[in-house]
């Protein structure tokens, strides 16, 4: 493995402890709100790996792309379905 492709595993083991670190210290009112604001970031992200995996020269780096993409498409998939159901619980019942 190359310099590069360490540094890009490195980074997205930081990013996921970071990512549960954070997500934990968040309270339970404001959780769904900002799932609601990470689905902008995460079709960001979504077309980002998708850039990447179009450059990348070595098979580490296609996995590792995929990967993002398909994370985040889960991510963005679970965030819209949160807040649909948010959006549900204020609706009036008939």
């Amino acid at each position: 493995m190359d310099a590069s492709t360490l540094q890009l595993i490195y980074l997205i083991v930081l990013m996921a402890f970071l990512g549960v670190e954070l997500i934990g210290h968040v309270p339970s009112v404001l959780h769904t709100p900002l799932m609601s604001g990470a689905n902008a970031i995460h079709g960001v992200v979504i077309i980002g790996s998708i850039i990447v995996m179009g450059h990348a020269t070595d098979t580490a780096s296609i996995i590792l792309g995929f990967a993002a993409v398909v994370l985040g498409t889960l991510n963005v998939v679970g965030g819209f379905v949160v807040t649909n159901r948010m959006l549900e619980m204020f609706r009036k019942k008939q």
